[in-house]
Order: C-alpha cells, then sequence, then structure tokens
C-alpha cells in the first residue's frame, strides 16, 4: 500500500512518514508491549490530499499573513485553514486503502486476501477504533507538543472514519498548534494519522512519568482515574497520584476527587461524560498489582529510549495497554526560594517557580484577548486551545487537575508556574486582583509578598505493618477482585462488598433485566463478581451489600433512562425500600448468594442497605425463604440511617446476624448536611458528638446480644475514629485498601492500651 502502514511494519527511521506518535507505538510493539492493533495513514496521504486539491499554496500564504501574537488573527487563520480541509474530498486512491485497512483491522489481527476477508466479515460490524493524530514535529526530544492535535475515540463506521481522518488533519492548524509551532521555531510540519483498535471497555487510565516532574528526582510519578484518560490529560478531575521508587517501592499515595469520568455508552457506542458512583469519587484507582506492573513497563521504556519517558496507559479488565509514550522535555526546577505570608489559596505545585501578577479570569476561548503580558491565567480546567494566551502569561492557576494535566505539561515546558486542583480559584480570585504565586509549595498570597530562603523539610514515613495480630478484626471495602493476594493475608475478611460496579460493567440496568424475565442474566453478573472475591478469601466472611443505586447513578446504562426523577436521590428510592418495591431484583441478588452456598462458598453473606424499620429485615427474610435460601447465609443490616441506630435493639431481639455502620450517610442524616454540599462541608463530622453516642449505642447494644457490630464507612479508614470505636467494643472495622496497615496498626496499639489501662487499674 503507497498511503498505509501497519503499526507492526514501522522501523526507527520512519518518523516523517508516520509521525512521532506512530513511530513510538511501532518500536513499543517491537519491543512487546501491550499496544493495541493498528495501523497509520502516512503523511504522504495528506500531502496527496493537499496536492489533488491545490490548497497547499492558499494554506502557506494564510500562515504567512498570520501575527501568532495577536490572538484574534491567530483564531481567524486557523478558522478559515480549517473550513478548507473539511471542504475538500479526499482522493479516491487514499480513501480506498484507510477503508481496506479498516476491514482488515476489524475482522482479523493479520493482512489476508479478499476473498478470506469477505467470508470472516459475514454479519459481523465493524471495529470501534481510536482515531489519533501524529504530527512530524509531534512527541520530539525537546518538544511534546501535548495536546495540539485532535483525537476521537470510539468511531465506528467508514463514513465517521474518513470525517474523523480530517479533522486529525485539519487540527494540525488549530490555533494553539499554529502558535506552539511558531514559539518552538519548528517552519513546517506534517501529520499522519493512527488507526487503533479501541480498548472496548475502558476501567481506568492514567499517565506515568519516569522521572518527577515537578521536583526531577529518579522515581516513577503516575496519575490515574476512572473511565477514559480525556478527564485527566484535560486537567477537569483530580487524579490519583502515586510515587514509586525505581525498585518497586511505592513512597506515596494521593487519592484525588475524581467526580467525572468519560466512559463508552453502550447503547451507542459513543464516548459520554457520566458523574463518577459516589463510593468511587474518593476511592484509589490503582491497585498495588497494577502500580508495579506499570512501573515495569516504564522502566522497560525509558531503558529503551535512554531518557524519561511520558507514558499514557488504559486498564480493561486487569489488562494494562500501553498506548503513548513520548520524551519529557523538561527538566523540573529545584527549590529556590520561599516566601512567609498568610496563603489565600491552596494547590498543587505542578510547574515550579514563583511570580507576581495581576490575575485574570478565563472562561471561554473568547476571553483569552484579556490576557496581556505579566497577567496570571486563571481558569477552572484548562483547555489545548489556552496555549494561545499561556506563553504571555507569568502563572497559570486552576481549580482542577493534576500534574499530567495538560496546563502542567506545557506550563512545565514554557517555564511558567502553575499551580493546579485549588477547587475554588475562579471564585476566590476577581480579575485584576493583584497575586503572588509558589508553585514551589502550591500557595498563592494576596498581594506581592517578600522572598526568603527556604528550609529544608525532611518527611518520616511510617513502617508498613506486617503479622500484627488483633482481638478486634480488620476487614477491607472492595469494588472488584484486584490485588487479592496481597489483601487477603492482610485481612479478617471483606466487610462491604458493592455489587454496583459489576452491574456499570454489564451496561445494563438490572431493573431492565427483571422486566425482561432476564434475571439469570443478572444472577450471573453478580456471581461473576462475588465469586474471584469469595474463593480468594474462603473460609473468611464476605458481606454482600445488596443493590443500593440512586436512581441517578445508573442513566447511563441501558434501561436507566427509565429511571424515576427525584429531587434528592441520596434520601430517595434506594437500598432496601426500592428492593422491596422491586422483590424480583432481590431474589436474583438472593439466588445468586444461593448458589455459591451449594458451591462450598459458604463464606458469603447479605448485608441490607438503607433500613429505618424492623419491618423491612422481615419482608426482606420472607422473601429470602422464598427462594430457600440456605441457613448458612447470614443476613445482617447497614446501619446508616438514625432510625436504624436508635432501634437497633429492636433489630437485634428480630434476629439480625451482624449490623455495620454506614458512617457517611449516618453522618449525614444526624446532622442533615448534605456531604456532596461543599458549602456547608464544615458541618459535617463523624466526630459529632451525636454522631458517636447513635456509634456507642449500636455496638454497646449489640455488644448486649453476642451480634458482631462493624463499620464499612470511611470513618472506618481513618485511625482517630477507630481508637473510639475499638474502645466501644466494635468487634470489626472494615476499611478502605490503601488504610489497611494503617488501621491494624491502629486497633493493635489501641487494644494494647486498654489492656494497660485495666491491669493497673
Amino acid at each position: 500500500m503507497e498511503y498505509v502502514i501497519w503499526l507492526d511494519q514501522i522501523s526507527s527511521d520512519m518518523i516523517s512518514l508516520v509521525g512521532g506518535k506512530g513511530l513510538h507505538l511501532g518500536e513499543m510493539i517491537n519491543l512487546n508491549l501491550p499496544v493495541p492493533a493498528g495501523f497509520a495513514i502516512t503523511t504522504k496521504a495528506f500531502e496527496k490530499f493537499l496536492e489533488a486539491n491545490n490548497i497547499k499554496n492558499r494554506i502557506k500564504e494564510l500562515l504567512q499573513e498570520c501575527d501568532a501574537e495577536n490572538t484574534q488573527q491567530l483564531l481567524d487563520t486557523s478558522k478559515a485553514i480549517k473550513e478548507l480541509i473539511y471542504s475538500q474530498d479526499i482522493p479516491i486512491p487514499i480513501k480506498s486503502e484507510i477503508v481496506e485497512s479498516y476491514r482488515q483491522l476489524s475482522y482479523s489481527n493479520q493482512v489476508i486476501s479478499e476473498a478470506a476477508l469477505k467470508l470472516i466479515s459475514a454479519g459481523r460490524e465493524m471495529a470501534l477504533i481510536a482515531v489519533r493524530s501524529s504530527a512530524t514535529a509531534e512527541d520530539l526530544p525537546t518538544a511534546s507538543f501535548a495536546g495540539q492535535q485532535a483525537s476521537f475515540l470510539n468511531v465506528k463506521g467508514t463514513k465517521d472514519l474518513i470525517d474523523a481522518v480530517k479533522k486529525c488533519w485539519a487540527s494540525l492548524f488549530e490555533p494553539r498548534a499554529i502558535f506552539y509551532r511558531v514559539k518552538q521555531g519548528v517552519a513546517e510540519a506534517s501529520i499522519s494519522v493512527i488507526i487503533q483498535r479501541m480498548v472496548l471497555s475502558v476501567e481506568k487510565s492514567g499517565v506515568m512519568f519516569t522521572t518527577n516532574p515537578i521536583t526531577g528526582s529518579d522515581e516513577i510519578v503516575i496519575e490515574a482515574t476512572w473511565g477514559l484518560g480525556e478527564m485527566l490529560v484535560s486537567g477537569s478531575i483530580q487524579p490519583d497520584r502515586y510515587r514509586v521508587s525505581k525498585d518497586g517501592n511505592i513512597l506515596e499515595k494521593s487519592v484525588g476527587k475524581k467526580e467525572r469520568r468519560r466512559i463508552r455508552d453502550f447503547a451507542t457506542d459513543r464516548t459520554i461524560e457520566v458523574s463518577v458512583p459516589r463510593d468511587l469519587v474518593n476511592a484509589q484507582v490503582l491497585a498495588e498489582e497494577e502500580i508495579l506492573r506499570l512501573v515495569k513497563y516504564a522502566l522497560k521504556l525509558e531503558n529503551h529510549y535512554k531518557r524519561p519517558q511520558d507514558i499514557e496507559f488504559a486498564i480493561e479488565k486487569n489488562k494494562i495497554y500501553i498506548v503513548q509514550t513520548r520524551p519529557v522535555t523538561t527538566e523540573a526546577k529545584v527549590e529556590e526560594v520561599k516566601i512567609t505570608g498568610k496563603p489565600i489559596l491552596k494547590g498543587l505545585g505542578s510547574s515550579p517557580g514563583v511570580a507576581t501578577g495581576k490575575v485574570k479570569l478565563i472562561s471561554t476561548i473568547q476571553d483569552l484577548t484579556k490576557i496581556e503580558e505579566g497577567d496570571i491565567l486563571v481558569t477552572k480546567m484548562t483547555s489545548p486551545d489556552m496555549v494561545v494566551a499561556m506563553n504571555k502569561s507569568v502563572a497559570i492557576i486552576t481549580d482542577q487537575g493534576g500534574a499530567t494535566a495538560h496546563a502542567s505539561i506545557i506550563s512545565r515546558e514554557l517555564g511558567i508556574p502553575c499551580i493546579v486542583g485549588t477547587q475554588n480559584a475562579t471564585k476566590t480570585l476577581t480579575d485584576g486582583q493583584v497575586i503572588t504565586v509558589d508553585a514551589y509549595h502550591g500557595v498563592v498570597y494576596s498581594g506581592e509578598v517578600a522572598l526568603s530562603k527556604p528550609e529544608e523539610i525532611v518527611a518520616h514515613a511510617a513502617p508498613i505493618a506486617t503479622g500484627i495480630s488483633t482481638v478486634t478484626q480488620v476487614k477491607v471495602n472492595l469494588v472488584f477482585p484486584e490485588n487479592l493476594d496481597e489483601i487477603v493475608p492482610k485481612t479478617d475478611g471483606v466487610g462491604l462488598l458493592r455489587i454496583e460496579h459489576m452491574i456499570t460493567k454489564s451496561g445494563i440496568h438490572p431493573a431492565m433485566l427483571i422486566k425482561d424475565n432476564r434475571a439469570e442474566e443478572y444472577i450471573k453478573i453478580l456471581i461473576d463478581g462475588v465469586k474471584p472475591i469469595a474463593e480468594a478469601f474462603k473460609p473468611k466472611p464476605i458481606w454482600v451489600r445488596t443493590l443500593d443505586a440512586r436512581t441517578d447513578e445508573f442513566r447511563n446504562l441501558e434501561g436507566g433512562e427509565n429511571e424515576y426523577e427525584e429531587d434528592n436521590p441520596m434520601l430517595g428510592w434506594h437500598g432496601i425500600r426500592r428492593s422491596l418495591d422491586e422483590p424480583e431484583l432481590l431474589k436474583a441478588e438472593f439466588e445468586a448468594v444461593k448458589r455459591m452456598h451449594e458451591e462450598g462458598l459458604t463464606n458469603v453473606h447479605i448485608m441490607l442497605p438503607f433500613v429505618v424499620s424492623v419491618d423491612e429485615f422481615r419482608k426482606s427474610r420472607e422473601i429470602a425463604k422464598e427462594i430457600n435460601l440456605p441457613d448458612t447465609v447470614k443476613i445482617g443490616i447497614m446501619v446508616e440511617t438514625p432510625a436504624a441506630a436508635l432501634i437497633i435493639d429492636d433489630f437485634c431481639k428480630e434476629g439480625i446476624d451482624f449490623a455495620s455502620i454506614g458512617s457517611n450517610d449516618l453522618t449525614q442524616g444526624v446532622l442533615e448536611a448534605d456531604r456532596n454540599n461543599a458549602k456547608i462541608s464544615s458541618l459535617y463530622s463523624e466526630f459529632h458528638p451525636a454522631v458517636l453516642k447513635l456509634m456507642r449505642h449500636v455496638i454497646k447494644t449489640c455488644n448486649k446480644y453476642d451480634i458482631e457490630s462493624s463499620i464499612c464507612g470511611e470513618a472506618g479508614s481513618n485511625a482517630e475514629m477507630v481508637k473510639q470505636l475499638v474502645r466501644y467494643g466494635i468487634r470489626s472495622v472494615s476499611t478502605n485498601i490503601d488504610a489497611i496497615d494503617k488501621i491494624r496498626r491502629t486497633v493493635a496499639e489501641t487494644e494494647r492500651e486498654i489492656l494497660k489501662e485495666f491491669l493497673h487499674k
């Protein structure tokens, strides 16, 4: 073929043909790294397209007439060139090669004959693909050109593919790309387009550096989020951040607040943006085993290229895919100054430096014309379009984003101090306000403040708890069967196993399955999700929480469009109240547990959420009897409403097998404080005397009836709270994965203190 080359055929001398991204993908395949299959539409195709339509000279003229420093002129020039490209047809020989290669990619992993292709493709749909730009002046050793050209995910069908290819070509002339090439002294550039099979159900993704991009330390930094990586790179969420030494020791874990994610819509095959389920917003994205596998891939790439790398990855069903690598093109600055004063704003310093200037708030691309030399650009989240104004700014501040967001990468390249993830910079700061930015420490001061020499700060890490025995059981909150080899030996079971994420992975609302007489599918989803965990932990107990999805959380699933509309879903139709209104759902969940017990997995038990009355527990037990749920199955409740806490004595008399405090909802209900409302976040505290009093009451009452009490809310990962609960006499605590060692150590120390106090009485 003249205009297409398969990725596994790319050699190290082909950068002018396939661009920086294409070159690196080909090299990674030859290194036997897990790279999705695909092909490159070469720069020859783009050049032929320009030549056949006689538009190359006109584009040159428009670029020569444009002053890149004049923002409005730059925007107008870009628009004119892109419209020129959109309006032209792709020559038939080029289009034919693209379509033929797409068919090969859809139906086979290798190039085959037309006859064989027709036979294989009969009745099958074309593959979902990613269409990504690969400019020749991209991913170079001296400049990354990050985010300058377009990419399109979940593309399907020849028409959409051809449209996406033209958009990629046109993106060579985005305002940001034109401006960036001028600043980097690149006179001309061409563009290739990479076509790859989509990783069909990206559960998590991220970026990693083989050198710390902020401090320059010789360590690996990984940032990760739920869903596709667009949210992370754009800076629209606060990702998780992991620092790992090159010998595999995890030095630091920082879990971000990830409220939105981009995922594939199984109904339309399009990429959509949805809310992250509430129990994943502050949950750790990567299991430690995944972190260590990523580190191995990172070191292999750094060793191959003999220089630090900036690597993108995606994870589906525990399989890691490397989708891009490029050289790290910036050197981190060492800390040189320290500012004294009272900060008015804090965030993550992602590009070191100090600057003083006037604030310019940017809401849309039209606002970029406000930026003048010496201003500080403040925005909710940056996009590559803002590069046009970034070079004029002396500093950048954003509400959202992390160290690997686009703003962070470009700020480091341009040497601009940058603070990301402040959450409310656009509300705290005002247009024209003079501020000082200290991006070494991630703080902002009002006005111009004095500088002084820094003091050295030494951090001491606590040792990891290993082999510590406790009377109070330490369990874990789980979602998926990941990293179990490490978790199982350190814990006494699973105190909360959520099924909601098993359901979202299926893409179908369980209510729709029940309505369509497909209960068996729902049962299979649950067994497939729970069984591996139960087998790994056996004989340690697994408490499976029945369905507890708010009506606004499953709308993106097939059938979710029929969800009931509620003004306040958090206090609405969910938990046991919904399960009893739709008893076939609860029957299916009970049936899944029953079948696992019949297979010998008698460690799986049931926990009913959001109960407020003994009658709800009684009705649930009647449904269990209807399907002949074995007596070996224990049924307990979550105490997450004030009602359940206050009448816990009645529940114990009725025969619950265990009670687990859901501290998040219990605190919300006691204090009447919406835990998602930042405006009243200061009111929300599990340490409020009223909340503690109810927790103590639940624990003491359960102990009176010899019923296991536990906790599985966020408070179970708080060492200070756990100390209090152990003193109340709680039987077990269930904690988040990243807090297991800390909580076990805390439990052991508290039990030792109680024993000493008893002996000295």
